[in-house]
């Protein structure tokens, strides 16, 4: 391992996490792991790693870091207008960087969260098998925060000809994500549904929501239309996942998110499909968001394209 960046402004949140920390929840260990989980694994795929390997979370405000050794990276998801040495970085494209290059964040310009992954990933400690940063149980990353000034994130060392090999690669404009102020997404409905007054899940599917202040990577609050229950008790906790979608008392909605509690006493009008995540995580706070029914077999179907697309996008990229 060789001390690869250093942190020379942490940003608004800055995490290092790979794909998650799975097999733990049953002892009450949060997933963690990508709030958009395509951008995350594109960037992987740009900078020539597996899909899962820890690459770098920045929200809304980004970075400054400097490159202590020569590598490969690629920036994905929220335009926060990259800038290496104050010149600008094509985003969706693996790029060469030089020993002693300072990669640099503006202004936003659309999107909430970006991805930097470099080549071989970030190196740091696996806790519970995953590099993955929870704050709130300080786990994974660097001493379980997010980045700080004086960090310094450790990688691998690649020689000058495979790095030459893993740049130049540029991902087409029709596979990448549009960022929109308002998205509508695709959700499966919960036999929880049954909790709620028709006319108040009709409403659920009709009107939109705008995402609050209040919001953040264990989960995002809604305000809008209220959900009334037709049982006015919470139920037994149980089970919940990455996009499950909770009513409390009050009627507002909360969309859990990637650093969601492991289990949950509000009933569920239904679960995002794991497809529409992206929408979600990169929305801001005032933006909107709206809701279609949706079914299994919709999810199961959108799955395997994404998958058969990633696959076919890494095979292509290890024959140029």
């Amino acid at each position: 391992m060789i001390s690869l960046i250093k942190v020379e402004e942490s940003g608004l949140h800055t995490t290092i996490q790979d794909s998650g920390r799975y097999g733990q929840q049953e002892y009450g260990i949060v997933p963690s792991g990508p709030m958009d989980p395509y951008a995350f694994k594109m960037a992987n795929l740009l900078a020539g790693n597996a899909f899962d390997e820890a690459a770098i979370e920045m929200t809304m405000v980004g970075p400054s870091l400097t490159f202590l050794e020569d590598t490969v990276i690629a920036v994905t998801g929220a335009h926060l207008s990259p800038t290496v040495d104050n010149e600008k970085l094509p985003m969706w494209t693996s790029v060469y960087i030089r020993k002693g290059q300072t990669l640099r964040f503006g202004k936003p310009k659309y999107g909430a969260r970006a991805y930097l992954a470099i080549t071989g990933g970030m190196k740091t400690d696996k806790v519970l098998g995953s590099r993955s940063t929870h704050t709130k149980s300080q786990l994974g990353g660097i001493k379980g925060e997010a980045l700080e000034t004086g960090d310094v994130v450790p990688g691998i060392h690649y020689d000058k000809g495979e790095l030459d090999k893993r740049k130049g690669k540029s991902l087409a404009h029709s596979l990448r994500p549009v960022y929109q102020s308002h998205h509508m997404v695709r959700v499966i409905p919960d036999v929880q549904e049954a909790y709620f007054k028709k006319e108040d899940v009709s409403t659920f599917y009709t009107h939109s929501y705008k995402i609050t202040p209040q919001s953040d990577r264990m989960g995002y609050r809604l305000e809008g239309q209220k959900i009334r229950r037709n049982i006015n008790e919470d139920i037994l906790s149980e089970a919940v996942a990455f996009g499950s979608i909770q009513v409390p008392s009050d009627g507002k909605p909360i969309v859990l998110m990637a650093d969601r509690q492991t289990t949950g006493g509000y009933p569920k009008i239904g679960t995002i499909i794991y497809h529409d995540l992206w929408k979600v995580a990169q929305l801001l706070p005032g933006q909107t968001i709206s809701f279609q029914r949706g079914t299994v077999e919709e999810g199961h179907r959108w799955q395997l394209y994404e998958d058969n697309l990633f696959k076919t996008l890494q095979m292509a990229c290890q024959q140029i």
